[in-house]
């Protein structure tokens, strides 16, 4: 309850503080790329039920979205999106989903379905019990070392081999030994890795 009530208030004061931020990157996308300036990308939450989770967009719009997982360099993703992506704005939209009680702020990052469905094996199941977050423990290791596991021509099957493992193993001793306190810390570590992302790429 204690989780339910921070994430509301937390989500709302921060839209209402960055809705300027958001229609600004939602004005500059729309400009420099045709399409809409958001996209509703389908993941999957709480007890494997799929749900629209709101980004700014950061890839040329197109009906074949291709791989799931976004490559180092990845054509498609426009010079604005890379700068969006690299500061995280375009995940500033999520605070909704926590608002509306999709997500939670703290919780396991939420996978697209088809990764879902080809490359979750049973233990990794454990990490849908919980509503997905928009930073966890496993998302902070992403941030900061993710590139490094996405080598190769097929980069969604390098993400299954190499980083999905890790990550999921991070989350699911992340639930095991949850708290308030540790939730906060997940926050401020959140913050120094997209600082530190932010300045080194």
């Amino acid at each position: 309850m204690l989780k339910r009530i921070f994430d509301t208030v937390v989500s709302g004061l921060v839209l209402l503080a960055v809705w300027p931020v958001i229609l600004l990157a939602a004005i500059v996308t729309k400009v420099v790329s045709p399409g809409p300036p958001f996209y509703l990308a389908k993941r999957v939450g709480k007890g494997g039920e799929v749900f629209e989770m709101y980004k700014l967009r950061s890839m040329h719009f197109a009906r074949d979205s291709g791989a799931a997982i976004t490559a180092p360099g990845d054509a498609r993703v426009f010079p604005f999106g890379r700068f969006v992506r690299k500061t995280k704005i375009d995940e500033l939209p999520q605070f909704w989903n926590v608002l509306i009680g999709d997500m939670s702020i703290v919780g396991p990052r939420p996978e697209d379905p088809q990764i879902v469905a080809d490359h979750y094996t049973g233990w990794m199941q454990e990490t849908l019990e919980t509503r997905p977050g928009i930073t966890s423990p496993g998302a902070v290791v992403g941030y900061l070392e993710g590139d490094g596991y996405l080598l190769g021509d097929d980069v969604e099957r390098a993400y299954a081999a190499n980083l999905l493992p890790k990550k999921l193993m991070i989350e699911l001793e992340y639930l095991r030994r949850a708290s308030f306190r540790k939730d906060i810390g997940v926050i401020y570590q959140t913050a120094l890795a997209i600082a530190v992302t932010a300045i080194n790429r």
